[in-house]
């Protein structure tokens, strides 16, 4: 969706917005609105839309007005987020093209407005490609806002949150596509693309590669599947030349069968959005780069599918890791992890990172112990824990701390190898993460972000349609602008 600003709105376009706070006087709409809202219940609380006829300018006009909620709201940048966002989805497959929304009300700020407008463009955002045969009525109408009366700065801040913007995009699109599109080659041609001409700095190893660099646990993930296997690192140098990179790692299994350990088929479609991790990370990577962030960032995403076949890894059989460490696999369906310890061990090897932050959706048992409004977060240090939080808290990407102990190794240990990967059914979340805590070097910080639940969603939310979520590019970028520029 175009998000484009002018001083004067056209007259040939039918459909105007404009944003209110709960409370605001309607007085200056023509009365038929100033009557109509109140009757219909309006109050500008948080997301409500009103809509209404009237004329303007000598013409008639399809009038829209999207409540904020409360001025002193505690989450009142989130708040006109919805506002935006509600709009969006009004209006999104209404038959209009255009919108003229009016920011010269609501007393907003810079800030105030663009978080209007990143509503407006995240819920803006879908995917029709494979749907030759929709309904007029049901096809995306809205390409295009023309935003009125900004306040000063808002153009300024846009950029910023456009690039933000891009990248959530790209990852829905990521988590969107179906496996027989997405795989790990696919994928990184994807990147390969996005990235072009930005300065990022992107290295791709192969099986080979990684068969030479002893990375039994991942490869033995991806061999069972005729798709081979990739780590993919982006990299941008943006900040200090002696400033050490933070790194984000991601579990990018493009489709899980879970393999011998085969699941049971209803969902079972639902498991190409198992890269979700990697999906997060590709997404926060192109908004940190797009912005030009002053800092030193790497992404890197171990890419795999997770098939049944005669060559496919066996529960029982052991691996041996690029660290050295063997595993004892009791369990092919869990496979992401096996996935991520040679991703975090190579990271460290490779970059020396000053922090690392890896996303996954890496147990059932996440979304079990929160649902749906949280993603899990485990961490060996309190500061980035709380660090990450507080990015999650500012953007909607929440977090809840869960623990990681020493007493929960004796569930992973395993009588003929260093580790076993799965432990018993309690504490499920727990001793994945804690599993991941043995493939940290001493003295990094660490933090793994259990995502299960929060990449796909089976209902609209408040910034996505039913579908991929977006989630964690916002909380990557957040976390960079607080804690590293």
């Amino acid at each position: 969706m175009k998000i484009l600003f002018t001083e004067t709105a056209s007259t040939n376009v039918r459909l105007t917005a404009r944003i209110v706070n709960q409370g605001d006087t309607l007085a200056d709409l023509d009365p038929a609105l100033v009557d109509g809202a109140p009757a219909a219940r309006f109050k500008g609380g948080v997301g409500q839309v009103f809509e209404g006829f009237a004329m303007v300018g000598g013409a008639l006009k399809r009038v829209a007005i999207a409540g904020s909620g409360e001025v002193g709201a505690k989450k009142r940048q989130l708040n006109l987020e919805r506002s935006g966002a509600a709009l969006s989805a009004k209006y999104l497959r209404s038959g209009e093209t255009e919108m003229v929304l009016d920011l010269s009300h609501a007393d907003l700020s810079g800030e105030d407005a663009t978080s209007v407008l990143l509503g407006v463009r995240l819920r803006g955002w879908s995917f029709d490609k494979y749907r030759t045969k929709l309904a007029a009525e049901k096809k995306t109408s809205l390409t295009t806002v023309h935003v009125t009366g900004a306040p000063a700065g808002t153009q300024d801040a846009w950029n910023t949150a456009e690039a933000v913007a891009k990248g959530v995009e790209f990852t829905k699109k990521l988590i969107t596509l179906p496996a027989n599109i997405l795989y790990p080659e696919s994928f990184v041609a994807l990147c390969q693309e996005a990235f072009e001409g930005t300065g990022a700095e992107i290295t791709v190893l192969d099986d080979d590669a990684m068969g030479e660099l002893g990375m039994g646990a991942l490869l033995g993930v991806g061999q069972g599947s005729v798709r081979p296997a990739r780590l993919l690192a982006i990299r941008w140098n943006g900040g200090a030349n002696d400033e050490k990179p933070t790194a984000f790692v991601g579990k990018g299994v493009t489709f899980d069968t879970g393999g011998i350990s085969l699941k049971p088929p209803p969902g079972m479609e639902d498991m190409k959005w198992d890269m979700g991790g990697a999906g997060a990370v590709a997404g926060g990577m192109l908004a940190l780069v797009t912005r030009k962030a002053k800092a030193n960032v790497v992404a890197v995403m171990g890419l795999v599918e997770n098939m049944p076949d005669g060559k496919a890894m066996r529960p029982g059989d052991v691996v041996t890791t690029m660290s050295g460490q063997t595993v004892e696999v009791l369990n092919t369906d869990a496979e992401g992890r096996l996935v991520l310890c040679d991703a975090l061990h190579w990271t460290q090897e490779e970059f020396k990172p000053a922090r690392i932050v890896d996303f996954a959706t890496l147990t059932g048992a996440m979304i079990i112990a929160l649902g749906n409004e949280y993603a899990g977060v485990f961490s060996n240090d309190d500061d980035l824990a709380e660090q990450l939080m507080t990015a999650g808290g500012t953007t909607g990407d929440k977090l809840w701390r869960l623990p990681i102990d020493p007493a929960y190794d004796k569930l992973i240990d395993s009588p003929i190898a260093d580790i076993k990967n799965v432990g018993p059914r309690q504490a499920g979340s727990i001793t994945a993460a804690q599993f991941l805590h043995r493939f940290i070097q001493k003295g990094t910080p660490w933090a793994h972000c259990d995502v299960a639940g929060m990449v796909f969603a089976d209902k609209p939310g408040h910034s996505w349609d039913k579908g991929a979520t977006g989630y964690g590019v916002r909380l990557i970028n957040q976390f960079i602008a607080d804690n590293v520029e």
